[in-house]
C-alpha cells in the first residue's frame, strides 16, 4: 500500500436553525476542498480527506438547549441523504475517501432521536462506514448506544463491533472513527485498535481543553498524542472553525481555539495548525510503514503483550445509567447536571473517590434564557430570519 496525503478541515460554521440551512454550510466545505486538494496534492495524491464535527451543522442543539425530539425531526439528517450525496460528488470527483460528522437519525433503532454519527463516504460516492458516538459531553444531548442499549443490541448485537466498528479499505489502511468526548477515555481508541484499526479520526474539541497548557493544543492534543503510542495508531483530529451561532451574528465565536492536528503511530505530531478559520492539516500516511513497526518490534507495539486479564473485573460495576432515553426523551441540560452528580455521588459509595474536606457548589448549567427550553428555542428561531 503506498503512502498518501490525509487532510483535515477545518472550516467556518454557521449554526443551523432547520435542516435546509445546512446547505450553506456544505458550500464552504466543498470551497475548502477544492482548495485544499489543489494545495496539498503536489506533494503526494490525497487520497483522504476528513471534516471537523460540527462542519455541517454547527451547535444548535447544543447551545439553544433544543428539545431532543425536535431537534431529531427539524435539524438533523438521514444517512445516506442529500447531504451525504452532495459529499459524495466530490468524493467521487476527486478520487478521495471523505470522513465526516453529523447528527443523524437511525429510525431502524429508534424514532425520534438522533445520534451524533461518523460516516465515511467511498471514492465511489458510497456511504461505507457508520458509527455513533459512545460519550457525550455534559452539554450534548445526542442520544448514544448505551442510552437505548438493550435496543442498539437487538439490532447489531454486542460485539465490540457494535460500538467500534472499523473500516478496512485496500488503499488507505483500517479506519476506526470516534469524535470529540469519545477521546477522552483511553478505552475508545484501545476497543478501535482491537478491531484492527491503523488510522483513527477523532474530530474536535473546545475551550477549555484544547487551551490548556502552552503551546497549544491542550488536553486534546495530549490524549491524541497518548492514544496514537498506546495503540501504534495514526490519529486525525481537524478542528471546527469559529462558529456564527446564527446568520444574525456580527461575529463568530472561535469555541474550540484551532490546534488541528495529524499524529503519527509513535505520537510524534506531523501537521498542526494553530489557525482554525477555513484551514487544514495535511501529512503523509504511511500504513505499510506502522504496519512493519508492529511486526517488528519487541518492545513499542504495546497491544503485543497486554495482560487482558488483569484489568476484566474493572468495569463490572455500573457508573453511568444504561438505557437511560429507552422510555423517555432526553431531557434538558439543568436535569442532566443531576444525572452526573449522582454519577459523582455514586464513585464517593462505592470507595473509588474520597470527598473533599469542604463540600462547595460544583459546575451547574447557567442558562442565558429563564424560559423553559421549548418557548425559549421558539423565540431564538427569529435569529435565521435572514435566511428565511
Amino acid at each position: 500500500m503506498p503512502p498518501y496525503l490525509a487532510v483535515g478541515l477545518s472550516t467556518i460554521v454557521t449554526g443551523i436553525g432547520a435542516r435546509r440551512h445546512i446547505r450553506r454550510n456544505l458550500e464552504t466545505i466543498e470551497e475548502a476542498i477544492h482548495a485544499a486538494i489543489s494545495v496539498c496534492g503536489i506533494n503526494m495524491p490525497v487520497k483522504l480527506i476528513a471534516l471537523a464535527e460540527g462542519a455541517l451543522t454547527g451547535f444548535t442543539d447544543e447551545i439553544f438547549d433544543v428539545p431532543h425530539v425536535t431537534a431529531a425531526q427539524d435539524l438533523f439528517i438521514d444517512i445516506p441523504g442529500e447531504e451525504t450525496e452532495h459529499l459524495a460528488r466530490l468524493a467521487r470527483h476527486y478520487g478521495v475517501y471523505i470522513i465526516a460528522q453529523c447528527k443523524a437519525r437511525w429510525p431502524e433503532i429508534m424514532r425520534d432521536r438522533f445520534f451524533n454519527t461518523l460516516f465515511v463516504i467511498s471514492t465511489a460516492g458510497l456511504v461505507i462506514h457508520k458509527a455513533a458516538k459512545n460519550h457525550v459531553w455534559c452539554r450534548e444531548r445526542s442520544c448514544t448506544p448505551h442510552d437505548v442499549y438493550d435496543r442498539w443490541v437487538e439490532h447489531f448485537g454486542n460485539g465490540l463491533d457494535a460500538f467500534f466498528p472499523v473500516l478496512r479499505t485496500s488503499d488507505i489502511g483500517n479506519i476506526g472513527t470516534i469524535c470529540c468526548s469519545d477521546g477522552e477515555y483511553p478505552e475508545a481508541v484501545r476497543a478501535l485498535t482491537f478491531n484492527g484499526a491503523e488510522v483513527v479520526y477523532r474530530p474536535s474539541e473546545a475551550m477549555p481543553m484544547t487551551g490548556s497548557g502552552y503551546p497549544g493544543g491542550g488536553s486534546w492534543m495530549i490524549q491524541n498524542r497518548a492514544h496514537a503510542e498506546f495503540n501504534s495508531v495514526f490519529m486525525l483530529c481537524p478542528n471546527i472553525g469559529p462558529v456564527y451561532l446564527s446568520p444574525s451574528s456580527q461575529h463568530p465565536i472561535d469555541i474550540a481555539g484551532g490546534n488541528s492536528h495529524i499524529v503519527d503511530y509513535r505520537g510524534n505530531i506531523l501537521s498542526y495548525s494553530a489557525s482554525s478559520a477555513n484551514t487544514m492539516t495535511c501529512a503523509v500516511i504511511d500504513v505499510e510503514a506502522l504496519r512493519q513497526f508492529r511486526a517488528m518490534n519487541l518492545n513499542s507495539n504495546w497491544l503485543k503483550d497486554l495482560r487482558t486479564e488483569l484489568f476484566r473485573k474493572m468495569y463490572d460495576r455500573p457508573i453511568h445509567p444504561l438505557n437511560l432515553w429507552m422510555s423517555e426523551d432526553p431531557v434538558h441540560h439543568a436535569a442532566v447536571d443531576d444525572i452526573y452528580r449522582r454519577n459523582i455521588e455514586t464513585l464517593y459509595r462505592d470507595g473509588v473517590w474520597e470527598r473533599p474536606a469542604v463540600q462547595h457548589g460544583g459546575a451547574a448549567y447557567q442558562s442565558s434564557d429563564s424560559s423553559p427550553p421549548w418557548e425559549a428555542w421558539d423565540r431564538a428561531k427569529s435569529l435565521w430570519l435572514p435566511w428565511n
